[in-house]
C-alpha cells in the first residue's frame, strides 16, 4: 500500500513543500504513528524505514583470505542448486516428448537430437550483472567491503532433452492461492497447453486454493457451465478433466477459472491428499506465504519419499518477491493504477484548491506506487508510509499483517491541516485496490505468463521440484523456493529508481 498525490494549480511551489512537509511531520508524530524500526536508532526519524545493507552470504568469510571468493561461490552454488526427484529416486531418464519440430510430438529419438530448441543443464545465467565500484554507488548491492565482482550464477530455464516422467502416466495438478491477480488464467492455460504437448492427458485443477486439497465439498476439477451471454459459472458437483480445449479462452478474463483462498497450508493434510489422488506434479501459482506452501509440501514429499515434483509459479501484484525483475502481474496493476492517478489528477486540477490522494496496494514494498508515479507524470508526491502507522495486530489468513487504513488517515490529515490553517481544500480520495486485481492481464505480462507457465511445465519434466520459475536479469531460470522467500522484496530508497521517481515528482527528499 502507498499514496501518491496530486495537487491543483491554486497552491504554488512553496506552499506544496510546507504542506507536504507539515503532512509528513503530523504522520510521523501524530497519535497513530507506531515505533519505527533503524538501522541504527529506534527513534522516528526517516518516513522511509529501510534498512540499506550489503548483500551478505550464508558462510561466514575472511576477506583477508586470498580464497574467500571460492569459498563464496562454492557455497552460492550450493545454496542454488535445484532440488530434484533424483535426490531421492535412483531414476534413469527417459527422451523427451517435447518437440515443437514439425509441430509435432517425436515418437522417438531421432527428432530430439536434431531439433535445436534445448537448454543443457550445465547452461547458467548471471543474477547480477552491474560491477559497481563502491558500496556508496546508488543501489550498490556488495559482498565486501571493496565490492569486488563475484560471479553469481542461477539456473537456465527451459526444456531438456531428458525427462524423468512417462507423460501418459503423469497426474498433474494446478493451483492458484492468495488474492487475485491478473494473469492467473494465462498462466493456468499455458500449463495446460504445454502439459498436453508432453502428452500429458490426465489435469486436475484445485479449487480455491490449498483448501482444495482437504475441505470438505471442494472436488478436484470444476466443471464449466456456459449459460446466456457467455457467463462461466463453476460447479463441483462433477469431476471433468483441464484440457486445452476447456481453457483456451480462460485467458481473456481477469480473476482465476480456479478460484482462489488465503491461508489453509495444513501441509500434513495437503501432502496426504496429494499421495490418496495419486499426483505427480503440483504448480502452485502465489506469492511469498504461498511459495513458502509450496516449499514445505515439497519438503514433506521429499521426507515420504514421493515421486512429486512441486513447482511454483511467481504471482504477486507487489512485485515483492526476492531476486526476480518482476513478477507476473505487476505491469497491469502499474498500467491500472495510472488511471486511477489520472482520474485523481482530473479532478484535483478541476477543483478549487484541489487535492487528488490515491492509494495504491503494495505490502510496504512500494513497487506499485514508484512505478505508477513515474508512468504517468502527474505525480507531485509519492509515499510509503505503511511502517509509521499502528498496526492492528490482526493477520489475514496468509499470516500477512493488517494495517490500519494509511489512505483514510491521511485523507483525515490532509483535511485537518489546510482547516487549521484556514484554507479551503477539496480532497478527492480513490482506493482503487480491486480494479487493479481483477482485471485481465496487459499484453506484457501475457507473454511473461505465458513463458513463465511453460517453463513451469519443463522444470518438473526435468525432475526438478521445490523450484519456481522465473525471470532474472532479463532471462528466465529457475530458483530454489528456499532463496526467495527469506524477505520481501522493498523499495530500495537509495536505488537509481527511486532516486528517478523523486526527480519526476520533484517531491522534497524525505529520506
Amino acid at each position: 500500500m502507498a499514496a501518491a498525490f496530486k495537487t491543483s494549480g491554486s497552491f504554488c511551489s512553496t506552499q506544496q513543500h510546507q504542506w507536504l512537509q507539515s503532512t509528513r511531520d503530523q504522520i510521523l508524530h501524530g497519535s497513530s504513528h507506531s515505533n519505527v524500526k533503524q538501522c541504527k536508532s529506534k527513534k522516528i526519524k526517516k518516513p522511509f524505514p529501510l534498512c540499506v545493507k550489503a548483500t551478505s552470504s550464508k558462510v561466514e568469510l575472511d576477506f583477508n583470505d586470498p580464497s574467500w571468493k571460492q569459498k563464496f561461490q562454492e557455497d552460492w552454488e550450493k545454496r542454488f542448486n535445484l532440488p530434484s526427484i533424483t535426490d531421492i529416486y535412483d531414476l534413469k531418464p527417459r527422451p523427451t516428448t517435447f518437440s515443437l519440430k514439425k509441430n509435432r510430438t517425436p515418437t522417438g529419438d531421432e527428432n530430439v537430437d536434431m531439433w535445436n530448441g534445448y537448454v543443457n543443464n550445465d547452461d547458467r545465467a548471471l543474477l547480477k550483472v552491474i560491477k559497481y565500484s563502491s558500496p556508496t554507488s546508488a543501489g550498490a548491492e556488495c559482498i565486501d567491503p571493496d565490492c569486488s565482482w563475484v560471479e553469481q550464477w542461477v539456473h537456465r530455464a527451459g526444456p531438456r532433452k531428458e525427462i524423468y516422467y512417462e507423460p501418459e502416466e503423469v497426474k498433474a495438478a494446478i493451483v492458484t492461492c492468495g488474492g487475485l491477480c491478473p494473469g492467473l488464467n494465462d498462466v493456468i492455460r499455458q500449463i495446460v497447453f504445454t502439459l498436453e504437448t508432453y502428452g500429458v492427458k490426465n489435469i486436475v485443477g484445485i479449487p480455491f486454493g490449498y483448501r482444495g486439497f482437504f475441505e470438505k465439498g471442494l472436488k478436484e476439477i470444476p466443471k464449466l457451465i456456459a449459460h446466456d451471454h457467455d457467463v462461466l459459472k463453476f460447479c463441483f458437483d462433477n469431476i471433468i478433466q483441464l484440457s486445452r480445449h476447456l481453457v483456451e479462452n480462460i485467458n481473456l478474463n481477469g480473476g482465476s477459472f480456479l478460484g482462489v483462498s488465503r491461508g489453509g497450508a495444513k501441509t500434513s493434510e495437503i501432502v496426504d491428499s496429494i499421495q490418496a489422488r495419486r499426483i505427480d506434479m503440483l504448480f502452485v501459482l502465489g506469492g511469498n506465504g504461498t511459495h513458502a506452501g509450496a516449499n514445505a509440501i515439497h519438503e514433506e514429499c521429499r521426507k515420504r519419499k514421493l515421486k512429486v515434483s512441486v513447482v511454483a509459479v511467481p504471482k504477486t501484484i507487489d512485485n515483492d518477491i526476492l531476486l526476480m525483475d518482476k513478477t507476473f502481474g505487476f505491469d497491469t496493476a502499474v498500467e491500472e493504477a495510472q488511471r486511477a492517478i489520472n482520474s485523481a489528477y482530473i479532478e484535483a486540477r478541476s477543483a478549487y484548491h484541489g487535492i487528488g490522494l490515491v492509494k495504491l496496494m503494495g505490502r510496504s514494498s512500494g513497487f506499485i506506487a514508484m512505478h505508477a508515479s513515474l508512468s504517468s507524470g502527474q505525480v507531485d508526491v509519492c509515499l510509503i508510509p505503511e511502517d509509521l502507522l499502528q498496526k492492528s495486530g490482526a493477520t489475514d489468513a496468509s499470516g500477512n499483517v493488517i494495517f490500519s487504513d494509511i489512505g483514510v488517515h491521511m485523507q483525515q490529515k490532509i483535511k485537518m491541516h489546510f482547516k487549521d490553517i484556514g484554507v479551503p481544500a477539496d480532497v478527492k480520495y480513490i482506493d482503487p485496490t480491486y480494479m487493479v486485481r481483477a482485471c485481465r492481464a496487459n499484453a506484457s505480462d501475457a507473454i511473461l505468463c505465458t513463458v513463465l507457465g511453460q517453463n513451469a511445465v519443463h522444470g518438473a519434466f526435468a525432475g526438478f521440484s521445490g523450484i519456481t520459475s522465473c525471470i532474472c536479469n532479463t532471462h528466465y531460470v529457475y530458483l530454489p523456493i528456499t532463496e526467495v522467500v527469506k524477505a520481501p522484496k522493498r523499495v530500495n530508497p537509495n536505488s537509481r529508481m527511486w532516486h528517478r521517481c523523486l526527480t519526476s515528482t520533484g517531491q522534497p527528499d524525505f529520506h
